[in-house]
């Protein structure tokens, strides 16, 4: 099967740019460095491309492209090591004119803690976390994707809900003190 082919339609253009927003995500759930994300979607796309002809049912396509982001990654993580430097996304694509200034705060504040916990589980738990309760995977397709049991997947995602769990019902440690200025 040739991807260009697949993909040669308006319709089936706007699906494959559907695919690159689902990667891209997955891409920065990972690696949280925006540049980075969209690099390894690239690699994706471009061995997605060299290896149209390995795909056999159409169906399967999101999760063939996510294991291909998968080894993407792997590569990037042999080559490189993981850096801890996380550049925010730009929240200003989150806002919503009916928001209180308030209101948009306290969605950042809450944003980022989440993102903060999930960055703080192991790599692997976050992989299943991210595949499944992000994207929507099913613990099959996980299990291929990152091309290890399903019952890994399972112990792994309720290990990382656990955690998640109780990292977030931790109460937050105020930094900072307010004080009044007249």
């Amino acid at each position: 099967m040739d991807l260009l082919n697949l993909f040669s339609k308006r319709r089936e253009r706007e699906q494959l740019e559907q695919h690159r927003r689902r990667l891209y995500r997955l891409a920065y759930s990972w690696c949280h460095d925006g540049a980075l994300a969209d690099d390894l979607v690239q690699d994706t796309l471009i061995r997605a491309m060299e290896r149209a002809s390995q795909l056999r049912d159409p169906e399967r396509l999101p999760a063939w492209l996510a294991a291909i982001l998968v080894n993407c990654w792997r590569d990037h993580l042999r080559r490189q090591r993981p850096t801890d430097d996380i550049d925010d996304m730009d929240e200003s694509l989150f806002a919503d004119e009916d928001h209180t200034p308030e209101r948009e705060v306290e969605c950042s504040q809450i944003v980022s803690r989440v993102r903060k916990e999930i960055e703080g589980l192991p790599l692997g738990q976050r992989q299943v976390l991210t595949l499944v309760d992000l994207e929507e995977f099913s613990y099959a397709e996980v299990a291929t994707v990152l091309d290890i049991p399903v019952g890994t997947v399972m112990s792994r995602l309720c290990r990382a809900r656990q955690a998640l769990k109780v990292r977030l019902a931790a109460p937050v440690a105020a930094s900072t003190t307010l004080r009044s200025v007249k």
